[in-house]
């Protein structure tokens, strides 16, 4: 009787292809990775700025009902207590003083410096 094994699996070129291929797909993977990163930190920037404009909006409109109602919007850096959670650790407003009834454009920095822009209006 004569025994025959009959072996099966990959052999080493296989191996060395299969390889090479995922390092060229992972090269040219990073690169876009990372530049996604960058947009979704700047993307996510303009939209808190977006919701602090809101939020002040509405803040406003509610505070010329009723003085008990919103909260007193004298700084730039008051209409992030107009959010309903707060601002977002990581991010700052830059002071600016804000007159009463009138309208100014706040600076929004956030994580990696990026930088978006918000309206903020005056209220007593």
């Amino acid at each position: 009787m004569s025994s025959k094994s009959k072996q099966s699996g990959f052999t080493l070129i296989e191996l060395v292809i299969t390889i090479a291929i995922i390092g060229i797909l992972a090269a040219v993977a990073i690169p876009k990775f990372i530049n996604l990163s960058s947009t979704a930190q700047t993307n996510t920037t303009n939209a808190i700025a977006g919701a602090l404009s809101a939020a002040n909006a509405s803040n406003y409109a509610a505070r010329k009902l009723s003085s008990s109602l919103g909260v007193a919007v004298a700084n730039c850096t008051d209409v992030a207590s107009t959010l309903q959670s707060g601002l977002p650790t990581g991010y700052t407003i830059t002071a600016a003083t804000v007159a009463v009834d009138a309208t100014v454009t706040c600076t929004l920095t956030g994580p990696s410096s990026s930088t978006a822009t918000f309206t903020a209006t005056g209220i007593t």
